[in-house]
């Protein structure tokens, strides 16, 4: 079917639906489902703008980029981005701090402080690596060798106390 000038007539009721994913850009917000589920487990991703508070199990890679106030069981790992900050309590496998961290911090593996990095409160850690400007503000305590997977509280030994 044509018009008078000869140009085909098209319908305008039927027009497909294009998916347009927008780019993840670097150093942009993170964009997809905020609990993936990967072959390694559940992610857990708190976007840069996103605000989270309450208690967080069962997640064993949790990214931080926004801001969360919570208390952190059963999980493996925690990263938190030069852009996020992390209230509260964690207990778990390994950490990698960019951003800040204030609370109860026990890591029964390593605890990676960035450049960036600043953690204050309690800290426990297995092992330790800290780049050139990441700081350390609190107590900080070195685990035990061989640590169960429920950690309890160290007692730092005072000079002359009898043990």
């Amino acid at each position: 079917m044509a018009n008078e000038e000869g140009t085909p007539i098209t319908s305008s009721a039927f027009r497909p639906e294009i998916t347009r994913r927008l780019p993840d850009l670097p150093g942009g917000p993170m964009r997809g489902n905020l609990l993936e589920t990967t072959e390694n487990g559940n992610k857990l991703i708190v976007g840069r703008d996103i605000v989270l508070n309450g208690q967080i199990t069962a997640c064993d890679q949790l990214v931080v980029e926004g801001r969360v106030e919570a208390a952190l069981e059963n999980s493996q790992s925690i990263e938190i981005a030069e852009t996020g900050v992390f209230k509260g309590s964690a207990v778990i496998e390994e950490a990698t701090i960019s951003g800040n961290f204030e609370g109860s911090l026990t890591v029964r593996g390593e605890l990676t402080v960035k450049a960036t990095g600043r953690i204050e409160g309690e800290i426990r850690y297995g092992k330790l690596c800290i780049e050139s400007g990441g700081q350390l503000v609190g107590t900080v305590e070195v685990l035990p060798a061989g640590t169960a997977a429920s950690v309890t509280p160290v007692r730092p030994a005072t000079i002359g106390e009898d043990n």
